[in-house]
Parts: C-alpha cells; structure tokens; sequence
C-alpha cells in the first residue's frame, strides 16, 4: 500500500473522534472511552427518535455497530479493517429523552472474525437494548 493510501486509511483515534463515521457524527455519538476489550459510548435521545417519539431501533443499531466497529479495529490493528457481517439487536425498553450509553466488548476476537456484545442503558441504568455484532477482519485493498 502506499504512503498516500495508507493516509486515507481512518485510524482508531480519527474514528474515535468522530465517533465511528459520518453517521455517527450525525447521530452525536460521543466515544467516552476506549480501550482494547471496552468501547464506551453515549448517543442523546432528542434527534434519534421514530414518530411516536422513542427512541428509534435503529438509532440503537447505528450506536451498536459502531461501538462493535471501533472494538473491532483495536483487535484488528492498523493493517486491517473491519466489515460487519451481521447484526442482532433486541429492544427492550424504550427511551423517550436523556441520554443512552453503549458498551462493547468481545464475545470472540480471532484472526478473520471477531463478534462483540454490546449492551445499551438509559441515564437510570435500565437495560434499552442488547446487540451482538459480528465482524470480519481483512486486509486492506491494494490501491
């Protein structure tokens, strides 16, 4: 790969900053911590919320996949990327205002694959929604 590829390339630290994507951003997730084996993040209610005024299923799916995603890249490290391959999400309570946070951390990390639980919790410490997102590890393309 060269120079000019590998700069096109998001780090861990740009995804982290911009909360894991330009729909992340959007969505103002904010990554408050992040380390190998735990990816932490909040996302508000207010701007995320479907026609009845809850918080939106896929609202919740977009702070999953990216907090697996963020994980993800961690265990991948800078060589790899990562894809999610798929995405379960079970929605237990809802959430009408406030703030949500989710947590990752893994399930499996293996060389090709790696899968992480994510729990996602109301400003109270109730239980919103479990997501389980697993991913594929793969090189980078050749420019």
């Amino acid at each position: 790969m060269s120079e000019q590829d590998a700069s096109e390339i998001p780090s861990i630290s740009q995804m982290i900053g911009g909360g894991g994507g330009a729909l992340a951003v959007r969505m103002n997730i904010v990554v408050t911590e992040a380390v190998p084996g735990r990816v932490v993040a909040t996302m508000p209610v207010e701007g995320n919320t479907q026609p009845f005024g809850l918080l939106h299923g896929g609202a919740s799916a977009v702070l999953a996949e990216s907090l697996g995603s963020i994980a993800g890249s961690f265990h991948a490290g800078p060589d790899r990327m990562v894809v999610g391959v798929d995405l379960s999400c079970t929605h237990h309570r809802a959430v009408r205002t406030g703030l949500v946070t989710g947590v990752a951390t893994p399930l499996h990390e293996g060389h090709t694959v790696a899968t992480y639980h994510i729990t996602i919790t109301d400003e109270h410490g109730h239980l919103v929604c479990t997501a389980r997102l697993t991913c594929l590890l793969r090189k980078f393309p050749r420019g």
